[in-house]
């Protein structure tokens, strides 16, 4: 699947394209992989368009990389066998040929379900513990909770101690869901009122740290109910990654002052060296029935572009997958 042009505000299936091609074999040191599943994630929005974010772009004409997992059909490497089952990332496409160094066996008596070792469940522990400084009694809030990083961030907060969990959603049967379904404490439509109201009435007791996936006026709202000290991670940007670097920030940083609030971006791939740690603990978490996985999968690289699109509009709860024909 290649990018077919960079999209003004939000995308369309018509800024992706399905491109057919001749599958090479393997040169030496190389494997052939067939992807089994895709993963769609929200923040591949910030690299299809050129908004000023220092970030790798894809490029107009190639193929969209991506996380994926597959199995070796042919092998050229003593590294990796045919059979083998792998991560990659080189994303939205049925077949993968490249150095064996590339791909990252995986055991598929880890999870559940192969697809799980797509779920972003590094990204949520990090961000919580690495760079927000998780502290057991902690109150924690967590945007755009219904989503893939948002879900796993909750419940993670709650596994690793937080005294309190609340979340924001963009409907009330997702907010619904939260509480009922992955154990918040308290959860509301952002939608539906004055979002820092909203949020005092979540959390009486004030928010220590806040798991940032949308900027904007949730970031805004955070920072006027965060306590003394609080912690804020920035992993997304939902609100403004269709409008644009210029969409309009936080208005109250002079709170942060005075706060003494600590607010950190991140990426993932920062945190590479504690994933055999967190695959461990989430694998005993979901062994345990302790840790819920919401997944959506959709069949067929040809329907990735409409599922990537409905997701950046809210229409999935939890994680997104493409599901690839074996």
């Amino acid at each position: 699947m290649h990018l077919a042009a960079r999209p003004v505000g939000t995308p369309t299936p018509a800024d992706f394209a399905l491109v057919k091609t001749t599958v090479p074999r393997p040169s030496p040191g190389q494997v052939l992989v067939r992807n089994l599943f895709l993963s769609l994630d929200a923040g591949a929005r910030l690299r299809m368009s050129d908004v000023g974010v220092p970030i790798p772009l894809y490029a107009v004409g190639a193929v969209m990389d991506g996380d994926a997992v597959g199995e070796v059909v042919l092998s050229a490497s003593p590294d990796l066998a045919v059979g083998d089952l792998v991560h990659h990332g080189m994303g939205w496409r049925e077949y993968a040929v490249a150095d064996a160094a590339r791909f990252r066996r995986v055991d598929s008596r880890v999870f559940p379900t192969l697809s799980v070792h797509l779920a972003p469940y590094l990204t949520a522990w990090a961000g919580l513990v690495d760079v927000a400084g998780l502290a057991a009694g902690d109150t924690v809030f967590v945007s755009g909770a219904a989503g893939a990083v948002g879900g796993l961030a909750g419940q993670i907060a709650r596994l690793k101690g937080a005294g309190r969990v609340v979340g924001s959603a963009g409907s009330p049967a997702k907010a619904a869901h939260l509480v009922e379904e992955l154990g918040f404490d308290a959860a509301f439509d952002h939608h539906d009122g004055q979002l820092a109201d909203r949020l005092r009435q979540a959390a009486p007791g004030g928010v220590d740290v806040y798991f940032d996936n949308t900027g904007g006026p949730q970031l805004e709202a955070a920072i006027e109910v965060m306590n003394p000290h609080g912690r804020i991670a920035l992993c997304g940007a939902l609100a403004s990654q269709n409008g644009g670097a210029g969409a309009a920030g936080p208005s109250n940083l002079v709170l942060a002052i005075a706060k003494r609030l600590r607010l950190r971006g991140f990426l993932t791939s920062d945190h590479l060296s504690r994933t055999d740690q967190v695959r461990a603990e989430v694998a005993e978490w979901l062994r345990q029935g302790r840790l819920h996985l919401d997944e959506t999968v959709v069949d067929g690289l040809e329907n990735a572009p409409r599922a990537f699109t409905d997701m950046l509009g809210g229409a999935y709860t939890g994680k997104v997958v493409v599901r690839l024909s074996r």
